[in-house]
């Protein structure tokens, strides 16, 4: 199969591009991202459409936030957008008049990753996006596990503190709660609140306060040498590589991939994961360990891993 398109649904915008056979992007075409269900399908038809303009597109994918059944055809919960039970496959191919296949985003990230990116020459890998949530995906024996019912590798809401923080799903203690963007802003307003003199960067990046603290500020401060941006980076990573070490106990993959927008910062954030993988592994100091690597096609790779599912079938 030739070229097909991948389309990544943003909060913001919605993402068609044309991905040939090696992963390379050949054209793209964005839409805002409109805020009813139908007219997100309205908008995907729409994208897809112009993004094609000129190719010969043989199947589309789709990378949906959300429950994806075991068919990849139905969105079967979305937490961002009003889908449940949403037939989306069906009702993109009857619009577009091609193949469809709809796919969990982190999951799509994930193959992005393992065809085309940092998971090249690996066999059994597991991604981590460490954004706004935590998501994840499972490659094992060269194939993407999805379980089942389609619904695998939602590490972020395994529970690693119980009765912890109260979670966006509705349940206490889940990983993304220790582990994600919004988990390191909440560390750097607690300590910048607690010890302010060590916070004189992040907070003047603000407007002053903790309760002022942005992502993008945290990551600036860290990287001009902040303290207390630096201890919430530290605090995050040993929480991501604790949880690393336990999907080590259950999948023994030879390397684990970290994306997502906190992985950007590279090594600030890597090593010290790095350290605390090591740190909780069980009987690490007797048996070989994965490589922990950062993520190398960044947000692109939802697109390109969707367009590659697609040619996959």
């Amino acid at each position: 199969m030739g070229l097909t398109i991948g389309v990544d649904i943003g909060g913001t915008k919605i993402a068609a591009g044309v991905v040939d056979e090696e992963g390379n992007i050949l054209d793209t075409h964005t839409v805002p991202t409109p805020p009813t269900p139908e007219g997100i399908v309205d908008a995907i038809c729409a994208a897809v459409s112009e993004a094609g303009k000129g190719y010969q597109i043989e199947a589309v994918g789709i990378g949906a936030a959300g429950y994806v059944d075991d068919k990849r055809a139905t969105v079967l919960f979305a937490p961002n957008i009003d889908w449940r039970h949403e037939p989306l496959k069906d009702k993109v191919e009857q619009r577009v008049g091609l193949p469809v296949v709809v796919e969990n985003d982190a999951n799509a990230a994930a193959w992005g990753e393992y065809r085309f990116g940092a998971g090249q020459g690996h066999e059994d890998v597991i991604c981590i996006t460490l954004g706004t949530g935590l998501g994840g995906g499972i490659i094992i024996g060269n194939k993407l596990r999805r379980g089942r019912f389609g619904v695998a590798a939602e590490f972020g809401h395994i529970r690693v503190v119980p009765d912890g923080l109260l979670c966006g799903c509705g349940s206490q203690g889940c990983w993304e709660q220790y582990a994600s963007g919004r988990a390191l802003v909440r560390y750097a307003k607690q300590r910048a609140a607690a010890t302010p003199e060590n916070a004189a960067v992040l907070l003047a990046l603000g407007d002053g306060t903790p309760d002022g603290i942005q992502g993008k500020h945290v990551s600036e401060a860290a990287r001009a040498g902040d303290k207390v941006a630096i201890d919430s980076f530290r605090e995050l990573a040993r929480w991501a590589g604790a949880g690393l070490a336990d999907l080590a106990s259950l999948f023994d993959p030879s390397a684990f991939i970290v994306g997502g927008g906190v992985s950007d910062e590279g090594e600030l954030v890597l090593d010290p994961i790095r350290k605390s993988f090591r740190r909780w592994l069980i009987g690490g100091q007797w048996r070989p360990h994965a490589q922990v690597l950062a993520a190398q096609l960044g947000n692109k790779a939802g697109l390109v891993g969707a367009a590659d599912l697609a040619r996959q079938g």
